[in-house]
């Protein structure tokens, strides 16, 4: 099982940005952090990257019962979900496949949660 799973749209960067939060949105996710890549490479690096951003994707419920499961679990969150600028209006999104993720924490219930979460990404990331 691959470590993310993706989905290529035909949009412009910022309507893939906004497809993506409304979709995670439906699913119960809320984005609690963005970062912008390609502007963090070339302020420190001085290298052009192609328009690259991560968002951290939280659903409250779900982290809050992986958390109380195994407190050190916040190491793994949030959910990360990339927007990736491949080519003119051809966006990649992946994002985190949180059951191969959460592999190496053996507790039951962080499984549990961590392939109901994974559902729900995927659901996400397929209805765009």
């Amino acid at each position: 099982m691959a470590y993310y799973f993706s989905k290529s749209l035909e949009t412009t960067f910022t309507d893939a940005i906004d497809r993506v939060t409304a979709a995670l949105s439906g699913e119960g996710f809320g984005i609690i952090s963005e970062i912008d890549m390609d502007e963090k490479i070339k302020n420190k690096l001085g290298v052009d990257f192609k328009r690259y951003r991560i968002l951290g994707a939280c659903n409250p419920a779900y982290s809050y019962k992986a958390m109380q499961a195994e407190d050190k679990i916040g190491v793994m969150l949030p959910c990360n979900v990339l927007v990736i600028e491949q080519g003119e209006n051809e966006i990649e999104i992946a994002a985190v496949n949180p059951v191969e993720a959460m592999m190496s924490v053996h507790n039951e219930t962080v499984s549990q949660v961590a392939a109901e979460v994974g559902t729900k990404l995927r659901k996400a990331v397929d209805q765009l």
